[in-house]
This record gives C-alpha cells, structure tokens and sequence, in this order.
C-alpha cells in the first residue's frame, strides 16, 4: 500500500516566507515529500534529550533505524521547520547542518539562550508519518555571588551574621558555608522569578578569639559550574589581653637573698594594650622595686620581698591579670626553685605552688608517722613486761631456783584452791 501525505501548514508558511530564489525549490521538496511514500513498515525514528550551558552548543540529532529514504525534518518548539532534507528555511543562521544522510539529520545550535528552551520535533515522512521529540534544557550558571557581613569587626563572644546571595542561575544553586576547614550549616531562601533564581543563604556565627583572621566562605554548587565557585571575607575579631609573666633574671630561677630578680609582662590582645602596670597584691611594693614598662626589677632580695606580683593589662574589650608568687630562699639554699604557674583571670589568678611548702607538708607527714610507730611499741614492750612479771610471782623470796619453781608452782594450785562457791 501507498498513501499521500500533504504537507502541514507550518510546511507551507515556510515554503512562502523563503527567498524567491529558494521559493521553487522548496516546494518542490515538499511536493516530492507530499508524494506516493512506500509504507514505513520497520522504521524506527529516535532522538535523544540535551542539555547545555547557557552561550555554549547544543546539538539535535533525529536518527533513523532501518531507513528506506524517507524525508526526514526538524522543527522548533513553535513548529516552524528549521531543516527540510539539507534545505534550511528558517533564518536563524545559528542552526547548521553538520550531517544529513538517509538515516540522520544532525544540527548544531551555536550560542543557546534560555529562549531556546523547549520541544524540538523530529518527522519522518511515512505512512503513517513518525513523530519524535527532543527536549533542549538551558542550564544558568548563577551571575553574580556576593557576600555581606554584618560587622566588619566584631568582639569577642557576639554573634554575628553573614549573608551570601546568588543571583539569577537556573536551575537554583545550593549555598555551602565554610569557616578555615569547618563547614557550617546556613539557612536558604530561593526566590523564582521569570524562570530564574535567586538564592540567599544567611548563616549565624558565634565568634571567638581564635576566629580572627580566619575566612568564612561561601561556595556555591550548580550543575553549570565546573570547579569551586566561591567568594569569602575574612573575621575580624577583638579580644582582651592574654597576659603571661616571664622570668627573666635568675637564670637558674632559684631567688636567693641578696640576689636580683627581674620578671617581663607579655600581653597580647586585640587592639593590641598600649600599657601594662605592676602591683603586689595585699602589700605595697618595695622601695628598692623599679618598674620599667613591662619590666620589673627587684634589687637585694629579702625575705620581706616575699609575695604575689600581679601584671595587669587592658584594652576597649576588657582588662586580664596574671600573678606571680615570690619566695626569696637563705643564701645557703640548694633546693629545687619553685616554679611559678602565672595565668591570666578577670577577678583573681591561681597562684602558682611552691614547692618548698609541698616538702613542708611531707616533712610533717613523715615525723607524725614516726611519731606514732614510737608510741606503738613502746605499748607493746610495757605489756610485754607485764606478762613476765605475773608469770614470776612467788618466786621472789625463794633461798634458790628449785625452792621458787616449787613456790611458783604452789602459787598457781593456791590460786586454783582459793576458788570458794556460795549457794
């Protein structure tokens, strides 16, 4: 069997709308289309969904199996023929013909816009005709990544807020948050518009000391972007003095009486303190004291010397202290020095631990258990004394050794004897 097939309407528009030199010509083609086709028994038309980047190629394919020379044509989503055979009607010079063959129609389109976006038609001229689609999806890659901070400099322990916004990507972008190697959770909003859009992420971030200088980025990830795609803006934090005494002067750090003892404030904070200042706690400094910036410089140590040092240092965020204990040793002392702990608090420090005080207490543990194992056996020698003395009774006034073994004897059957029971 044989059949007709005129051509459509679409067909026919573009026929007219061609160039005249081009005019004759297509309609020829159409009529040997629209002419007696053998059936299309065994044909299998088949096309294959594309996507592609915004500005880059896309690439339609209408294939064949089985073909018998069929025509076959290309139509866009508004069913205006795009190719005919190898004939190109429509003006659109971004279509172009890269195969055509008995079995294949192939065409390229350069420069895909999102106004590309659609159904595309692939037709075979058989009885009755084949029809297949092609669906061209147009990947957005977001146009501008930006990122707000709420502060630019922010103080130790406050929360502050950080947004980032991608701007007009389609399909919508996902919005990661990172701060240094950690990443972190955001909350998103995704705002349509036009088949575009827009994502905003806001991320809410407690800030600390160790925070300054690390950047927070936000990296976005679409299928239309290859690699990392990102911007960050780097912390800005400040903090109160860390503060932290140095021993300077003695070296081997045991202070003797008549030595000299030199110690050094270190205080870093943010803004950086511009001063720092020496007191002793509970006392008044020495006379022979000098305070030299950060330095203090004691001379001629004496035992009346002896006390807690503190260094106290501030900035606009908040002031820091750290204490030093000094204990000043006879001239004769060989002992281990103590070592002085200084740290750093708000209302008061932890004193550092002096070793001597720490052998004081083991001295005194030592001497009370030893102490204790005298008295004990002095206990048990004085009962131990009393056993041999009642073991010897009546043998005192015994003339020799077999008159008192005889006497002891007689004492314990007397004693035995001495036993008397009243009813």
């Amino acid at each position: 069997m044989a059949s007709a097939v005129l051509p459509s309407g679409s067909q026919r528009a573009a026929a007219a709308a061609a160039p005249p030199g081009l005019r004759l010509r297509l309609l020829l083609l159409l009529l040997s289309a629209a002419a007696l086709i053998p059936a299309g028994d065994g044909q299998n038309l088949f096309t294959k969904d594309v996507t592609v980047i915004e500005g880059e190629v896309a690439t339609i394919s209408c294939q064949v199996n089985k073909s018998d020379d069929s025509v076959i044509q290309l139509l866009n989503p508004n069913r205006q023929t795009i190719y005919f055979r190898d004939f190109r009607p429509l003006k659109d010079s971004r279509f172009q013909l890269l195969n055509f063959s008995s079995s294949e129609l192939k065409v390229s389109l350069t420069n895909v816009s999102i106004s590309d976006e659609g159904r595309y038609f692939c037709q075979l001229y058989t009885d009755p005709p084949q029809e297949s689609y092609t669906t061209i999806t147009v990947l957005v890659p977001p146009r501008n990544l930006m990122i707000d901070i709420q502060k630019d400099t922010a103080v130790e322990g406050e929360e502050i807020e950080v947004n980032c916004t991608a701007m007009a990507s389609k399909p919508a972008t996902t919005i990661r948050w990172f701060k240094g190697d950690e990443e972190l959770k955001g909350k998103s909003e995704v705002e349509e518009w036009s088949d575009m859009y827009t994502v905003t992420s806001q991320l809410v971030l407690k800030v600390h000391k160790q925070d300054d200088g690390v950047p927070v980025v936000c990296q976005v990830e679409h299928p239309a972007v290859t690699g990392n795609l990102q911007t960050q803006r780097y912390l800005e934090v400040q903090y109160k003095p860390q503060v932290h005494i140095q021993m300077t002067y003695p070296l081997q750090g045991l202070t003797r009486e008549g030595d000299a003892l030199e110690l050094t404030c270190e205080a870093i904070g943010k803004p950086q303190p511009v001063m720092v200042t020496w007191m002793r706690v509970d006392d008044e400094m020495p006379q022979h004291a000098v305070l030299s910036g950060p330095n203090l410089f004691i001379n001629n140590l004496n035992k009346t010397d002896n006390g807690t040092y503190r260094c106290e240092a501030s900035n606009v965020v908040g002031k820091a202290h750290s204490d030093y204990m000094l204990y000043v040793y006879d001239t004769t002392a060989t002992t281990e020095p103590a070592v002085h702990d200084s740290r750093a608090g708000e209302e008061g420090s932890i004193r550092a631990v002096d070793h001597a005080v720490i052998g004081g207490v083991v001295a005194v543990v030592v001497f009370a258990m030893l102490c204790l194992l005298i008295i004990l056996g002095r206990y048990f020698a004085r009962h131990k004394g009393t056993y041999f003395t009642h073991e010897a009774k009546g043998a005192d006034d015994a003339a020799d050794a077999d008159t008192a073994i005889i006497n002891a004897e007689g004492g314990q059957n007397n004693s035995e004897e001495k036993k008397e029971y009243f009813i």
